[in-house]
Formats: C-alpha cells, sequence, structure tokens
C-alpha cells in the first residue's frame, strides 16, 4: 500500500478566474509612472515637429 501525504488530499481548482499572474501593462509603464501627464497628445506632435533637427530637411 503506497503512503498518501497531506498535499495528496488536497483539493486543486483548476479553473479558477482570479488574478491574472502578469499585467498587460504595469504602473510604471504610463506617464503617470513616469511622473509625467499628458492630457493632449497634439500639442506634443507640434513641439517636436518644432524642435526637428536641420539635417532632417
Amino acid at each position: 500500500m503506497t503512503e498518501r501525504h497531506p498535499d495528496d488530499m488536497r483539493p486543486v481548482d483548476l479553473f479558477d478566474e482570479g488574478l491574472p499572474v502578469l499585467p498587460d501593462q504595469t504602473s510604471d509603464d504610463t506617464d503617470l509612472g513616469w511622473g509625467e501627464w499628458r492630457g493632449d497628445a497634439d500639442s506634443d506632435d507640434t513641439r517636436l515637429i518644432e524642435e526637428r533637427p536641420p539635417h532632417w530637411d
């Protein structure tokens, strides 16, 4: 007769819909995580076009 351990008797729920193991995006991968908040993305486009290096023309 084989010896049974307490872990062998423990039920395991294989269909647990709990929290995901890894989130899709971490909090430090956002503007807020970098300490910035950008309300309007178009204003940033204007700034980047104005600061375009001369050798790009």
